[in-house]
């Protein structure tokens, strides 16, 4: 991987200085002042190619109303210039090794246009708080598998190591519940597809306003997920649950699925780590939902420092509901026309496969936003040390919540040339994140009624 630049001196004297204790309450001080709420510098770069973070999206475009797919609060925004196999070169210091590997395997198609920096990302005043509140405290249990002392925030807003960081990544705030309708398609190779629908609901126990860190230690509980199948007709039914803990040295997950041939539901000890993913083809594991989810403990985490790089960002023109999955879905990639790339600063994090540990990764290299601590870009390499897959988060501003998190995610396989696209919502409804959920809503015999339904 190319030679990673630290943006500032200070943060490189966090990084070496920090390892050996946690944040002091004049680390703590800075959020706020020089650092963001969240942690990211607040200042531009030194170019201005990034801009100050003057704290995001406040307000929604006149004539919103929850339930629209969200208007594009950018749309005058012009290209400011496009990368493509001819002058991929110039810009490889703002690139991934995998992005540049996309470039050589589609040089006639794959292209990134690149628009205005807009750091656009914010978050409820009480998340804030949050962070403040327990940026001091916050302790990772034995092994870095789990959280302790922790509710709501960001635990590491400053972070010292590289499994601090991936945690942020994985209690990251978006809303206290949501439900989503939508779909995924992994086209063939001459980029015929089939979706496959999907109705999904979703509640952050973390991130409830009442969160404390006491009652989340006592239920051990992240959050809970329930997915069903519901096209095509083949699938329909298939449905799955999770329980996403808190310190899973003490209780791993817990998931269950229910098989429409057999009408049962049954423990699934297996929906986790490099098991491939619902109805995916094989084009992705399961830990790659959400570009990483579940347990760390697979891999030695190592923080690389932070660098420039063009990510998908307030992809509000992909998300609307104009675009038809046939115009964005094409054989190799999505349709380059409709994804907005941008500078922003992130941050770089090593996942290496630990000695005697069994996993389709050798190696994960995670680029992580420093606004949203969303993981933007994932380049992922088999256990040869070759590229494997590339994942791509396309991100925007939810904002009647307000959250910055994907509406697409694509995550590419570099060896049979496919790609899966998950999040697809252009013809369908759009989240609801005001729906009430509830714990009831989430065990094995809610999870038989939507099979069954």
């Amino acid at each position: 991987m190319k030679k990673l630049t630290l943006l500032s001196t200070a943060i490189a004297l966090i990084i070496s200085t920090s390892v050996l204790a946690k944040i002091t309450p004049e680390q703590a001080a800075r959020l706020g002042q020089d650092l963001t709420p969240v942690g990211a510098e607040r200042a531009a770069n030194a170019d201005g190619s990034i801009p100050e973070w003057t704290g995001g999206i406040t307000a929604a475009p006149a004539g919103y109303k929850p339930g629209d797919h969200h208007p594009n609060p950018f749309a005058d925004d012009q290209i400011l210039f496009t990368i493509d196999k001819g002058n991929v070169d110039q810009y490889r210091n703002f690139l991934s090794p995998g992005q540049i590997q996309l470039f050589d395997i589609y040089p006639e198609t794959f292209k990134m246009n690149v628009y205005p920096t807009r750091r656009s990302a914010s978050y409820p005043q009480y998340f804030y708080d949050a962070i403040k509140e327990i940026a001091t405290k916050t302790e990772l249990v034995q092994g870095g598998n789990g959280l302790i002392n922790a509710a709501i925030g960001i635990p590491f807003p400053i972070p010292a190591n590289g499994l601090e960081a991936i945690w942020n990544h994985i209690v990251r705030y978006r809303g206290v519940a949501a439900s989503r309708n939508g779909g995924q398609a992994a086209p063939t190779a001459n980029g015929a597809f089939t979706v496959i629908g999907f109705d999904e609901q979703i509640m952050f126990k973390y991130s409830h306003p009442d969160a404390t860190p006491e009652a989340l230690q006592a239920e051990n509980i992240l959050f809970r997920f329930k997915q069903a199948v519901t096209s095509p007709a083949r699938l329909a039914g298939t449905a799955l649950l999770v329980h996403e803990t808190m310190d899973q040295v003490a209780t791993p997950r817990q998931a269950w699925t229910y098989n429409t041939g057999q009408r049962r539901v049954r423990r699934a000890p297996n929906v986790a780590y490099d098991a491939p993913g619902t109805a995916s083809d094989g084009l992705r594991t399961t830990d790659d939902f959400d570009m990483f989810n579940g347990s760390p403990d697979r891999y030695n985490w190592q923080l690389k420092g932070k660098q420039e790089m063009f990510i998908a960002y307030n992809d509000y023109k992909l998300h609307s509901k104009d675009v038809k999955y046939a115009d964005l879905l094409m054989a190799g990639h999505i349709n380059p026309d409709y994804v907005r790339w941008e500078k922003h600063r992130v941050w770089v994090v090593e996942a290496t496969l630990k000695d005697g540990m069994r996993h389709v990764y050798g190696k994960r290299v995670f680029f992580i936003d420093e606004d949203s601590w969303q993981i933007h870009v994932a380049d992922l390499y088999d256990n040869r040390g070759d590229m494997y897959r590339v994942a791509f988060a396309h991100g925007l501003n939810y904002y009647e919540v307000p959250t910055h998190w994907s509406t697409l995610e694509v995550y590419h396989d570099l060896n049979s040339r496919r790609y899966i696209a998950i999040g697809l919502d252009n013809e369908d409804r759009m989240y609801d994140f005001s729906v009430v959920l509830s714990d009831n809503d989430f065990t094995p015999a809610a999870l038989r009624r939507e099979g069954t339904r």
